[in-house]
């Protein structure tokens, strides 16, 4: 059975049972603890946890995921063994406050044993010590005695909040190889496998480790696609599967070179790396030097040194892209619909990467002479790191072939040390704030401003302290209960003005910021002012109108280059500035001077025409149906603005704006350049500063 033929049963198995099949989440996930998609139920843990209403009561899935940095971290296992990945597919079926306990554990084993086929005499499956009614259900549906078992089969989104027991099901790959059964010494050892794991999400655990029965309890079910395929092909080893093997060939195609026992490991850690980087890329990661970024361009690169163990130093990933479309685009149709994009990043990463590698040779080179032991100096590991782009596991495997170690304590601590100094250079006062307990700011005040409300001074931060009064000259930052000044947000910078107390000025802003829900006024006092006083908030409206116009034109740009270059143009970043607009958007290459001129003119044309411009908020599904384009890989709540220029643009965008385009005046490019692999940026001048 293929991996085709197994998503395709596995849910069709699931909506014959009363599930809502829905799609895969994208790898980008709405968690800011998380880098990555890394388990089946990372997309509903805010329902799990019991923050948020489903929409249905059951639902199925197939969920793309990657392991490959942070706590959830395969990346060194890949290419050594048969199982690890760093991407993978997890199954899942999932039940909110709908069927529970029987109901799954019998569409489980029925799914297993009448569908798939698989000997019941080979099923181990276990429970948690305390999940009587589970063990009992076992033996009542499928005559199993359950191996009672407590950490391992415990399940808690953290120290407090919902939790519960579960169930796992093991399979027997045979005798033959080592290992024990689950919960025993040699559990590792290989021979029993699991395959399913069912969720029971029945208690909400306190602060003191109280355990209350939950009014809706949750079923949440994961099992390995790649595991499957292994025990339905017959195979050991996932890699020996179908969609693997094919790929496989690919780089064999691409390579030039066999496959055979002594390199097989490389060809596991390319097919592998090429599922993480082209997934991951289609889903709007672009390879840079922090955070998931950072972690894409190790596994592309490291896959790029695999390559070369093989004696191939041309382009890769990039060949092999295709091969991934053939084989996954059919069930992920966003792998063929941002195959352009995907692998002009990717072949840019590899051009880059060539680069790379022969300057940070040479310094290796260099130092590898003054050794006084076999162990390279961390300072030497994190200089290639910090000037050249050599991962740490990139240098180590280079310098393994011949014999040297690298102090990895001293490159953790040159590590350490660039992260504080980057810390305190970056983060400034925002920390404080964070962890200042204020309540969220009301701005919904700043889209029409009321020049005559009253706000009160709720906290006055001066010189890294909080203090109760601030005097003429003192440079502070303010948050009060309720402002109509506009944050920065999204891209776009704050508003200016002043906080006045009846009809004098005591404080100028120069700054609206935000931490988290706190709007900060950042500025410096003229009159003294007190924690307490009541202020009135005036934003200055002239800079206010040229940012609402530098934003809209935004909105124009994008909807121009789309129809100058190509539809699949998107969106990457912005700043939107009264002086200046800076727009990042995926292109593979620099534009013409002709398109420049193309995109600018159309953009002129849509303002001299004074289109309307529609202000709404409405309900996310109502807003997808009217076509709002989103901001790549943004999360958004179920009620969103949207922001509608004549029959050119509509957005989801949380900015301020104009209400006809002809305010804008007049718009201009003045440069065109890259930015990143992929990615290109455009700068531009609005209203008076283009004319």
């Amino acid at each position: 059975m293929t991996y085709d033929e197994i998503r395709k049963l596995f849910l069709g198995y699931f909506e014959q049972h009363g599930h809502k099949i829905v799609p895969s989440a994208s790898l980008i996930p709405n968690d800011p603890t998380l880098l990555f998609t890394v388990a089946g139920m990372v997309p509903w843990k805010e329902i799990l946890q019991g923050r948020a209403a489903p929409t249905y009561p059951r639902v199925a899935d197939v969920q793309k995921c990657i392991r490959a940095g942070g706590k959830h971290n395969d990346l060194d296992e890949v290419g050594f063994d048969g199982r690890h990945h760093t991407f993978f597919e997890m199954l899942g079926n999932w039940s909110f406050g709908d069927y529970f306990k029987e109901e799954a554990i019998k569409m489980s084993w029925d799914l297993l044993t009448n569908v798939l086929k698989l000997d019941p005499n080979r099923i181990v499956v276990t429970t948690h010590i305390s999940d009587d009614d589970a063990t009992i259900l076992w033996k009542k549906i499928a005559g199993k005695d359950a191996i009672r078992l407590d950490g391992d089969n415990w399940w808690s989104a953290g120290d407090t909040g919902p939790c519960g027991p579960c169930t796992e099901m093991h399979y027997d790959l045979g005798a033959d190889l080592p290992g024990g059964l689950p919960g025993t010494p040699d559990q590792d050892g290989g021979r029993f496998v699991e395959i399913w794991n069912d969720v029971f999400m029945q208690y909400d655990r306190d602060a003191n480790g109280n355990l209350t029965p939950l009014p809706k309890k949750n079923v949440d079910t994961g099992a390995g696609l790649e595991r499957w395929a292994s025990i339905l092909q017959g195979k050991r080893d996932n890699y020996d599967t179908d969609l693997f093997q094919h790929l496989m060939s690919a780089i064999q195609d691409v390579t030039h070179v066999a496959k055979t026992s002594e390199n097989t490991p490389s060809f596991k850690v390319i097919a592998d790396h090429l599922r993480a980087v082209g997934f991951a890329i289609a889903d709007g990661v672009i390879p840079s030097n922090t955070d998931r970024g950072y972690v894409i361009r190790r596994i592309l690169r490291r896959a790029m040194r695999h390559g070369q163990l093989l004696g191939h130093h041309g382009p890769l990933l990039s060949a092999l892209y295709p091969a991934l479309v053939r084989e996954m685009g059919a069930a992920y149709p966003e792998l063929a619909r941002e195959e352009k994009h995907v692998v002009e990043i990717i072949k840019n990463e590899e051009n880059a990467f060539a680069d790379m590698l022969q300057s940070g040779m040479k310094l290796l080179e260099s130092e590898l002479p003054k050794l006084q032991t076999k162990t390279l100096p961390g300072a030497v590991a994190f200089k290639l790191f910090d000037t050249y782009g050599f991962p740490l596991d990139l240098t180590q495997m280079i310098l393994r072939d011949r014999g040297i170690d690298v102090d990895v304590n001293g490159f953790e601590k040159c590590m350490t040390e660039q992260r504080e100094r980057s810390r305190a250079d970056t983060r400034g006062t925002k920390i404080l704030w964070e962890s200042r307990e204020l309540p969220a700011t009301i701005d919904s005040a700043k889209y029409a401003p009321d020049e005559n409300m009253q706000s009160r001074v709720l906290a006055i931060l001066r010189n890294g302290e909080f203090v109760n009064d601030a005097a003429p000259g003192d440079a502070v930052e303010i948050a009060l209960d309720k402002t109509n000044f506009y944050g920065t947000q999204g891209g776009q910078v704050g508003d200016t003005g002043e906080l006045r107390i009846g009809t004098n000025t005591a404080v100028t802003v120069t700054e609206a910021a935000r931490a988290n829900n706190i709007v900060i006024h950042k500025g410096t006092v003229v009159a003294p002012i007190h924690v307490g006083d009541v202020v009135n908030p005036v934003i200055n409206s002239s800079v206010r109108e040229q940012t609402a116009r530098a934003h809209t034109a935004t909105h124009l740009l994008q909807a121009a280059l789309r129809r100058v270059l190509n539809t699949d143009v998107e969106q990457r970043g912005s700043r939107v500035a009264p002086d200046s607009v800076r727009f990042d958007f995926s292109f593979g290459r620099a534009m013409t001077d002709n398109e420049k001129i193309q995109v600018e003119n159309l953009v002129n044309d849509w303002i001299k025409q004074d289109l309307p411009v529609k202000h709404e908020e409405m309900n996310i599904d109502d807003a997808k149906s009217r076509g709002a384009m989103a901001l790549f890989g943004e999360k958004y709540g179920d009620v969103v603005r949207v922001i509608t220029a004549g029959d050119v643009s509509c957005e989801l965008c949380g900015g301020t704006h104009v209400y006809h385009t002809g305010e804008i005046m007049r718009a201009h490019i003045n440069k065109e350049k890259s930015v990143a692999s992929g990615i290109r940026r455009i700068t531009m001048s609005v209203g008076n500063l283009a004319e």
